[in-house]
């Protein structure tokens, strides 16, 4: 069994096992609550450039398998578990998490506290780390970690785009209809509503959904201009999730700035954060992040109590809201902005992942508002 260490960039070293691939990546440190849903969160492009822990002690229980991907690969530099399940029981199962790792280059380590870590980072805060199988001198790691780039300012949607447009053409999971006689689709009318969504790390879930509601779905890069999404005539566009910091991406601010006022907008989680850059508000880093399938929601519209799934490490500044956007959801942990409307354009948003990939379903009722607006 191979040693692997976790180095932060206060100092602290935690030594454990390797699994996964071998190597040394860097990345910043954060945690989440999940009791389920490894394969999502693995595939997750949000997690590019970030080193997670998983709270739940037992990781990897049901294994693997095609369909529960959320992009074309794991996205995230590193893994870390209390345990690695050995055993995988589940009549999905089409293989383990040590070697989907492995196939994928992804570095992971088990065996250390993550209680400990956790608590760590929730007290001092996110911190850049380095997770090596190679290098085993505590020293030469936390320089490392001290001098690897962290999240802040830096563009890590370039390094998730797809290659280039998509048409989208899959619905949501038979294993999502087991209450529900309705039969999935398979093709949708050719005057359908269209919907382009700007993919900034878009989580496919996103894109089953906006097809089970009966829409052409159209995936452009997030780096497409105002120009070219209107090209397609769209009825509506949607902005999606993605990793590190929304301030620097200042293409994707023009075009949203750009397409403000000509078809409905709904954003989610980066796509939220960028919705609001572009109407004149600001975002900061959360010290910790909200990360896990568990997070309380109040919306304000209606005065319920949505349990949500949640994956970002910036939120939008209340106080920097320009009149023109109006708070309607919020998080009970924190006070923080957790959804927001245009007052005057059909334009809105949520922090949190109404898609339910994976996590609750409280707030699938998103998607069909946006449906609304289409026509």
């Amino acid at each position: 069994m191979k040693i692997a260490k976790l180095a932060l960039e206060d100092g602290t070293v935690y030594t454990g096992t390797a699994f996964g691939a071998e190597g040394e990546v860097e990345g910043e440190v954060c945690f989440n609550t999940s009791m389920t849903g490894y394969q999502e969160i693995l595939t997750d492009p949000s997690y590019r450039g970030q080193i997670v822990a998983m709270t739940y002690p037992e990781i990897g229980n049901y294994g693997v398998n095609p369909e529960d991907v959320e992009s074309w690969k794991p996205h995230l530099a590193g893994f870390v578990v209390r345990e690695r399940s050995r055993r995988v029981s589940n009549f999905r199962a089409e293989g383990e998490l040590d070697e989907y790792l492995r196939r994928h280059g992804i570095v992971a380590m088990e065996g250390i506290d993550t209680r400990a870590l956790v608590r760590r980072i929730r007290i001092q805060g996110a911190m850049k780390g380095v997770l090596s199988t190679l290098d085993m001198d505590h020293e030469s790691l936390v320089a490392k970690a001290q001098a690897s780039p962290g999240l802040v300012g830096r563009d890590l949607v370039r390094e998730v785009l797809p290659a280039q447009p998509l048409q989208w053409n899959e619905p949501l999971s038979r294993w999502t209809r087991l209450r529900d006689s309705a039969i999935p689709r398979r093709e949708i009318p050719s005057d359908a509503p269209h919907v382009v969504a700007l993919d900034y790390g878009l989580k496919w879930n996103i894109a089953r959904h906006l097809f089970d509601l009966g829409c052409r779905v159209t995936i452009l890069p997030g780096t497409a201009t105002a120009e070219e999404v209107l090209a397609l005539r769209p009825d509506g566009v949607f902005l999606s999730n993605g990793p590190g910091d929304p301030e620097p991406l200042h293409y994707a601010q023009a075009t949203i700035r750009g397409l403000l006022g000509k078809q409905p907008i709904f954003g989610i989680c980066l796509g939220h954060q960028l919705l609001a850059l572009a109407c004149g508000a600001k975002t900061f880093k959360l010290k910790f992040g909200h990360r896990g399938a568990n997070q309380p929601v109040m919306n304000y519209q209606t005065g319920r109590v949505e349990i949500t799934c949640q994956n970002h490490g910036f939120a939008v500044d209340p106080d920097s809201l320009p009149a023109d956007l109006e708070i309607t959801h919020i998080n009970l942990n924190d006070n923080t902005v957790e959804g927001m409307r245009h007052r005057k354009l059909p334009a809105f948003s949520v922090q949190y992942h109404p898609e339910a990939s994976a996590g609750p379903h409280d707030s699938h009722y998103l998607f069909a508002e946006f449906r609304k607006l289409l026509g």
